[in-house]
């Protein structure tokens, strides 16, 4: 988990894991949610919440494995359960993809 994007007040902020896992636990109506791909969520690992009774969301940005983007990943995220004024993190791998779903999100 190094790089995450912070969703508020429709601007996007690049934070470290420490800063999100403190702002999860101290942010009610906070979702952390894994935009990487089912390959990935399946071998790789999920970040584990248990501590702060919360799980991670996984809704891939994109679509393995042509790797387009999600035409649903908005509707995904609305089906989780988060609602548009929750504050939401974003995580990949790399950061891009947390980032350019970050930028999407903002834009909605």
């Amino acid at each position: 988990m190094r790089n995450l994007n912070d969703i508020k007040n429709n601007n996007v902020h690049s934070i470290n894991s420490r800063q999100c896992f403190e702002k999860l636990s101290k942010v009610p109506d906070s979702h952390l949610v894994d935009v990487r791909t089912k390959p990935e969520w399946l071998f790789v690992g999920l970040p584990d919440l248990q501590s702060l009774q919360k799980k991670t969301i996984c809704v891939s940005w994109n679509v393995y494995p042509d790797m387009k983007i999600n035409v649903n990943f908005e509707s995904e995220i609305l089906e989780s359960g988060i609602n548009k004024q929750d504050t939401v993190f974003l995580i990949c791998r790399s950061g891009q993809r947390s980032s350019d779903a970050a930028e999407f999100l903002a834009s909605r």
